[in-house]
């Protein structure tokens, strides 16, 4: 990614109106991205209702955080983040991530962004950055949580938020993946995530040519620890990519 491109995402940031309620500080307080939830020292000691539960931070758009039966010791993490026009329902079918979740005993949380797509990727982080870290903060209360395996995942625009946020929050980020990203929009970086990264070459909503093959080399450029998978296919994410991505995270998986 070019700094001529940087400055063009740059060129259509928007202004979200906080109008002084808690709602907008809190977004405003986001602004940069930068997410403040990280699982406590002390894990949680009430026991928390297992399965697929809503968030219930949002009477319209909200989510759903999963946690698998069974945990006896600190799970893997994933906030995981659907594509433009999607939802939480939909990248939950697509990944089938709660099998994966029971499979790999890992906490899951799929929330809803609060418009079409992501904020950052029409202007700044703002009112979604702001509702991921009250969602962490749900469920970093609820179980306990290995600090040493904290991810975010996402497809199409999810996917160019997750990297954005794991670039600029690989001080709470562990790992990234990224199925099919467009770009990242990370001014202020902090930490060193590891990245997973899957493009199909045949994607014909964002070419491959123009995204990841050219995402991949800057990230690596910087000192980025990246596993990239191209795969003979479109816009999606194929079941087998999904596999390799969800165990690396949880460590069952390493290059």
């Amino acid at each position: 990614m070019t700094r001529r491109e940087l400055l063009a995402i740059g060129a259509g940031i928007v202004s979200f109106a906080c109008a002084g309620s808690a709602a907008g500080r809190a977004a405003d307080d986001n602004r940069n991205g930068r997410l403040r939830s990280r699982p406590p020292k002390t894990p949680p000691t009430a026991t928390a209702a297992t399965g697929a539960q809503a968030l219930g931070l949002d009477s319209g758009r909200d989510g759903v955080i999963y946690i698998p039966d069974g945990l006896t010791e600190p799970a893997p993490f994933l906030l995981l983040l659907h594509g433009a026009t999607g939802s939480a329902a939909g990248i939950i079918g697509r990944t089938n991530i709660f099998k994966h979740a029971d499979a790999l005993k890992m906490v899951v949380v799929v929330p809803d962004s609060r418009k079409t797509t992501w904020d950052a990727i029409r202007g700044v982080f703002g009112p979604d950055a702001a509702y991921i870290d009250r969602a962490l903060a749900q469920a970093f209360s609820k179980a306990a949580i290995d600090p040493k395996r904290v991810a975010v995942a996402g497809f199409s625009d999810g996917a160019t938020y997750a990297l954005s946020l794991g670039l600029i929050n690989g001080d709470l980020f562990t790992h990234v993946a990224a199925f099919s990203p467009g770009f990242f929009v990370a001014e202020e970086r902090h930490g060193s995530a590891k990245f997973f990264i899957s493009h199909g070459q045949q994607d014909e909503i964002l070419p491959i040519e123009t995204t990841s093959r050219r995402l991949v080399p800057v990230l690596e450029d910087a000192g980025y620890d990246i596993t990239y998978r191209e795969f003979n296919g479109p816009h999606t994410v194929p079941p087998q990519v999904a596999i390799e991505a969800f165990e690396w995270i949880a460590g069952k998986k390493e290059k």
